[in-house]
């Protein structure tokens, strides 16, 4: 088979849509194809703000830049987050044991953006030409079958679809990606006992910027700034209870977050729809398969409590997209499994560290005990009195590279 396009993306999530963002600006005169089991982004700005957010590091918002969108998303509504509080459910928010980062500490005006999922994925459709731009696009459309030969890979389009032909697939289409499934490219998952309830509140209080995270034994519930004043909420915990927080009318529901947040901004008003959706984390063993490579969830997924997940997948983004640029340049075939093992050795590790250490860290949370409780919150004060440790701490989290 001969190759119709030079890399087709299977997914046009966020990490798949910057992906293709970053390769147009990596070479222009690459042949894209984005194939996608939804419809095109749609924003609407006049509606309210979105249940899905994320928040957005300043490392990710300069790869945003350099795909083209992220002027189109500053220009809209976002919440700007300058500094974090995280508490242990037996301390206080204002004890010596809560951990406390701002963005000061760094010189940075912030920590993070905490921006609607589908504003960034439309801003990126847009930047791309929103349909034309020379990409071919194929929304609603599943793919159902996938070959790899010796030039090209062949994906099979559902519904009478027809075939593309690529020299390069990338799966980016999600934890549970289909493209991967097909390829046979094992994963290991491990599903967590919570949901996470997802909402908006209006705080009594003014929420100051500031992301609020206290972790309970059943999980972390986080309040994160809009910038209407409002926050988003996340709350992991139990799937039963979940259940029946989703049951519950709103007041009964804010007075419930408000427990669960010790009251830190006052009484919290629901003011919006909820939704919720389960935990997992996974990891493929392999990205590089024979004209494939992984990106984004479909290689790695991860528990939400540190808003780290879309951060990762924007890291995969910028070094999948360098890894081709060089090799074409360099005259070399970017869908040859070498090329793809470069970015493999420098995405996985990193990956696999932010996955044990978020795993540990739920798991050390959940332990319900006084004595373990005691261990964290010393812990957490020690944490907080050594300036070196924090600095590279926040530095690792906003995606900014230790410097000296």
């Amino acid at each position: 088979m001969r190759p119709e396009v030079d890399v087709a993306i299977v997914g046009a999530g966020m990490v798949g849509l910057a992906l293709a963002g970053l390769l147009r600006r990596e070479d222009d005169t690459l042949r894209l194809a984005v194939v996608d089991a939804g419809g095109p982004p749609v924003f609407d700005e006049n509606a309210d703000v979105g249940l899905r957010v994320s928040a957005v590091s300043p490392g990710s918002a300069s790869l945003l830049e350099h795909s083209g969108a992220w002027q189109a998303v500053s220009r809209s509504r976002m919440g700007t987050c300058t500094a974090m509080c995280v508490w242990d459910a037996r301390g206080e928010a204002q004890g010596s044991e809560a951990l406390r980062f701002a963005a000061d500490e760094l010189g940075l005006p912030e920590l993070a953006h905490i921006v609607e999922n589908e504003l960034i994925r439309h801003a990126l459709y847009q930047a791309l030409g929103a349909g034309e731009g020379g990409i071919r696009w194929y929304f609603d459309t599943r793919v159902q079958g996938f070959e790899a030969g010796a030039r090209a890979a062949r994906l099979t389009l559902a519904d009478g679809g027809g075939h593309l032909d690529a020299a390069l697939v990338v799966g980016a289409d999600g934890a549970r990606s289909a493209v991967r499934r097909l390829a046979g490219m094992p994963v290991r998952a491990r599903r967590y006992p919570q949901d996470a309830l997802v909402t908006h509140v209006r705080p009594e209080r003014r929420h100051r910027e500031t992301a609020w995270q206290r972790f309970l034994p059943s999980g972390p519930v986080a309040l994160l700034p809009l910038g209407d004043g409002r926050c988003s909420v996340v709350w992991s915990t139990d799937t039963g209870a979940c259940a029946g927080l989703m049951a519950l009318p709103d007041e009964d529901l804010g007075a419930q977050l408000t427990e669960a947040t010790a009251g830190v901004l006052g009484q919290l008003t629901v003011t919006g729809p909820r939704g919720s959706f389960p935990l997992a984390a996974s990891y493929a063993p392999d990205y590089v398969d024979s004209r494939l490579v992984l990106a984004g969830d479909a290689a790695h997924a991860v528990h939400p409590l540190a808003g780290q997940g879309v951060n990762l997948g924007f890291s995969d983004a910028g070094e999948l997209a360098r890894c081709i640029g060089a090799a074409r340049r360099a005259g070399e075939d970017a869908g040859n499994r070498p090329v793809l093992r470069r970015y493999e050795r420098a995405r996985k590790g990193e990956n696999m560290r932010t996955l044990i250490f978020l795993d540990a860290l739920q798991r050390f949370f959940a332990l319900d005990s006084p004595a373990v409780a005691r261990i964290r919150m010393d812990g957490m004060r020690l944490f907080n009195r050594i300036g070196p440790l924090r600095r590279m701490a926040v530095r690792h989290a906003t995606g900014l590279a230790e410097t000296a």
